[in-house]
Protein backbone atom coordinates (compact mmCIF):
# COMPACT_ATOMS: atom_id res chain seq x y z
CA UNK A 1 0.00 0.00 0.00
CA UNK A 2 3.12 2.07 0.60
CA UNK A 3 4.45 1.98 -2.96
CA UNK A 4 1.06 2.87 -4.16
CA UNK A 5 1.01 5.97 -1.85
CA UNK A 6 4.31 6.91 -3.06
CA UNK A 7 4.34 6.03 -6.80
CA UNK A 8 0.79 8.59 -6.82
CA UNK A 9 2.59 10.80 -5.09
CA UNK A 10 5.86 10.69 -7.61
CA UNK A 11 3.78 11.08 -10.36
CA UNK A 12 1.56 14.13 -9.64
CA UNK A 13 4.52 15.83 -8.06
CA UNK A 14 6.83 14.93 -11.05
CA UNK A 15 3.65 16.02 -13.27
CA UNK A 16 3.23 19.44 -11.81
CA UNK A 17 6.85 20.09 -11.62
CA UNK A 18 6.87 19.13 -15.42
CA UNK A 19 3.50 21.69 -16.05
CA UNK A 20 5.08 24.75 -14.33
CA UNK A 21 8.83 23.87 -16.50
CA UNK A 22 6.65 24.36 -19.72
CA UNK A 23 4.92 27.60 -18.71
CA UNK A 24 8.25 28.95 -17.91
CA UNK A 25 9.26 28.32 -21.15
CA UNK A 26 6.10 28.89 -23.00
CA UNK A 27 4.72 32.10 -20.75
CA UNK A 28 5.02 35.43 -22.58
CA UNK A 29 6.15 37.73 -20.23
CA UNK A 30 8.17 38.16 -16.87
CA UNK A 31 4.66 38.26 -14.57
CA UNK A 32 2.83 35.39 -16.45
CA UNK A 33 5.90 33.05 -16.03
CA UNK A 34 6.34 34.20 -12.05
CA UNK A 35 2.85 31.72 -11.62
CA UNK A 36 4.34 28.80 -12.98
CA UNK A 37 7.52 28.24 -11.27
CA UNK A 38 5.73 29.40 -7.80
CA UNK A 39 2.17 27.48 -8.29
CA UNK A 40 2.84 24.15 -10.35
CA UNK A 41 6.32 23.72 -9.38
CA UNK A 42 5.93 24.64 -5.47
CA UNK A 43 3.28 21.79 -5.52
CA UNK A 44 4.91 19.32 -7.62
CA UNK A 45 7.53 19.61 -5.11
CA UNK A 46 6.02 19.66 -2.00
CA UNK A 47 4.48 16.38 -3.40
CA UNK A 48 7.61 14.55 -4.08
CA UNK A 49 8.63 15.95 -0.80
CA UNK A 50 5.70 14.10 0.93
CA UNK A 51 6.16 11.09 -1.40
CA UNK A 52 10.54 11.04 0.06
CA UNK A 53 8.92 11.47 3.88
CA UNK A 54 6.07 8.52 3.51
CA UNK A 55 8.78 6.07 1.77
CA UNK A 56 11.24 6.80 4.82
CA UNK A 57 9.00 6.73 7.28
CA UNK A 58 7.25 3.33 6.26
CA UNK A 59 11.44 1.92 5.80
CA UNK A 60 11.97 3.48 9.30
CA UNK A 61 9.88 4.19 12.08
CA UNK A 62 9.27 8.05 12.93
CA UNK A 63 8.90 10.93 10.47
CA UNK A 64 12.51 12.32 8.95
CA UNK A 65 13.28 15.73 9.79
CA UNK A 66 15.51 16.15 6.74
CA UNK A 67 12.34 16.07 4.82
CA UNK A 68 9.75 18.49 7.33
CA UNK A 69 12.98 20.74 7.56
CA UNK A 70 13.44 20.90 3.16
CA UNK A 71 9.50 20.85 3.37
CA UNK A 72 9.72 23.98 5.07
CA UNK A 73 12.47 25.95 3.90
CA UNK A 74 11.08 25.40 0.60
CA UNK A 75 7.47 26.30 0.84
CA UNK A 76 8.81 29.72 3.18
CA UNK A 77 11.30 31.14 0.18
CA UNK A 78 9.47 29.80 -2.79
CA UNK A 79 6.91 32.82 -2.26
CA UNK A 80 10.01 35.25 -1.34
CA UNK A 81 12.26 35.10 -4.03
CA UNK A 82 9.01 35.14 -6.62
CA UNK A 83 7.94 38.70 -4.43
CA UNK A 84 12.04 40.13 -4.94
CA UNK A 85 11.72 38.79 -9.00
CA UNK A 86 8.32 40.56 -9.42
CA UNK A 87 9.52 43.78 -7.45
CA UNK A 88 13.09 43.42 -9.81
CA UNK A 89 10.19 43.54 -12.60
CA UNK A 90 8.58 46.32 -11.47
CA UNK A 91 11.55 48.70 -10.91
CA UNK A 92 12.77 47.51 -14.17
CA UNK A 93 9.21 48.42 -16.09
CA UNK A 94 9.45 45.19 -17.90
CA UNK A 95 7.01 44.74 -20.34
CA UNK A 96 6.35 41.40 -22.13
CA UNK A 97 9.83 40.57 -21.98
CA UNK A 98 11.70 43.83 -22.84
CA UNK A 99 13.34 46.53 -20.09
CA UNK A 100 12.55 49.62 -20.82
CA UNK A 101 14.85 52.36 -20.02
CA UNK A 102 13.48 54.78 -16.38
CA UNK A 103 13.20 58.35 -17.53
CA UNK A 104 15.65 60.76 -16.77
CA UNK A 105 15.84 62.95 -14.36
Amino acid sequence: MVEIVVSILLVFGSAFVLLGSVGLVKLPDVYARLHAPTKATTLGVGALLVASAVQHSALREGISGQELLVTGFFFLTAPIGAYLVSKAALHLRLKAGKAELPPRD
